[in-house]
């Protein structure tokens, strides 16, 4: 076998000097040892993706009573850790600064929107409904059949309800109220 030529003394420094990259003790810097993942200590919440029937698992990651990210659920069986765009954006339409975070009211041949409180419109929605259905309720038909209805009264549910708080709508609206239409925007 042939014996190979050492290379020049100013070449070998230089590959050395190549070589030698990458194999430092420390290759971190002070910044990335200090640095830590923003949900570090924050509290998970397993909630549901609001924008379609298919029931996306999300961790919602809470500090400080503040919600500072929204995330896949890695463990559900339904998503297996992946979102869709609009899933994946919910961090984002969460904490928006744009979001309404007041109710806003304009009163009939109104101009402008006038700022209320929750309990002022809650006590609106409880009266407005009462009236209507009283004004309109119908106990028999014409031919004498019983139907104990309203027909002048809707509810539309979000997909972001779940099995238990549909089942808990219907029975309110159609068995307590009299509600005859009640649909779920995922079927729309």
């Amino acid at each position: 076998m042939q014996e190979l030529p050492s290379l020049p003394a100013p070449v070998q420094s230089i590959v050395s000097q190549v070589m030698e990259v990458g194999s430092r003790v420390q290759p971190f810097s002070a910044e990335s040892i200090t640095k830590a993942p923003r949900i570090r200590d924050a509290k998970v919440a397993k909630s549901v993706c609001p924008y379609c029937a298919v029931g996306c698992s999300l961790n919602v990651y809470v500090k400080d009573g503040k919600v500072i990210d929204i995330e896949c659920n890695p463990d559900s069986p339904i998503n297996h850790g992946k979102l869709c765009p609009k899933g994946a954006a919910t961090f984002q339409y969460t904490v928006n600064s744009s979001r309404m975070a007041q109710v806003l009211y304009r009163a009939p041949y109104s101009d402008h929107w006038e700022t209320k409180s929750l309990d002022w419109a809650m006590e609106q929605i409880a009266q407005r409904f009462k009236q209507t259905r009283d004004e309109t309720f119908v106990e028999r038909l014409p031919d004498g059949r019983e139907v104990n209805h309203t027909l002048a009264i809707a509810s539309l549910g979000g997909a972001t309800l779940d099995v238990e708080e549909n089942y808990l709508m219907k029975k309110l609206f159609s068995g307590g109220l009299g509600v005859v239409s009640i649909e779920n925007q995922a079927r729309i």
